[in-house]
């Protein structure tokens, strides 16, 4: 495996205030998560299945907001992520094209340590690629062009550019978890032990 089997916790801030709740697990070719804010009742929730290179086959997500619920789930056919996103009583076809390498972003932590894992088991220093990025309100996938680098002290911190203007730095480990993450916006998400 990629990354190692076990369970992620993660704090997420903006400004020292605690604004959600990330948990993850991963567990031989699945991974599942949430995300919830430290009060109310919204909840996003993602389950996913991973193919024999540690890329995204299959993906089900879902987000609730008190009674708004929508769901969606995709399948990795070709180059293509395509699926449907379902909420009240529409439901809508999604396709979107996957880059060279598959790489898939569900918006939780472990999906970016993922696509920093490929990269650096690919041994490279600096990638630029297409991710198919489902947003967690829509849950619909769409395909974004995407940059990352290595911040020049070994393997441990990346600049990564999900789109034109944002940028993180990412601290990982050795074995390839993520254990910190902050945006130019002011978001903070820290692994808590």
């Amino acid at each position: 495996m990629i990354l190692p089997a076990e369970t992620f916790r993660y704090e997420i801030r903006r400004g020292g205030e605690l604004i959600a709740i990330e948990e993850e697990t991963l567990s031989g070719a699945k991974i599942t998560g949430s995300r919830k804010p430290p009060a109310g009742s919204d909840r996003y929730e993602v389950e996913a299945e991973l193919d024999s290179n540690g890329v995204v086959s299959r993906i089900a997500l879902r987000y609730s907001r008190g009674p708004f619920v929508r769901n969606a789930s995709y399948e990795g056919v070709e180059d293509f992520l395509s699926g449907n996103v379902s909420a009240l009583a529409g439901r809508n076809v999604v396709t979107t094209k996957l880059g060279r390498y598959r790489e898939v972003d569900a918006e939780l932590q472990i999906f970016r340590a993922l696509t920093i894992a490929h990269i650096r088991a690919r041994g490279q220093t600096r990638w630029t690629g297409r991710v198919a990025a489902i947003d967690s309100s829509t849950l619909v996938a769409s395909t974004y062009k995407q940059s990352c680098r290595s911040a020049g002290d070994g393997a441990s911190k990346w600049i990564y550019e999900p789109r034109m203007g944002d940028s993180e730095e990412i601290e990982i480990d050795a074995e390839g978890r993520l254990l910190l993450r902050r945006d130019n916006r002011g978001l903070e998400a820290r692994l808590i032990r």
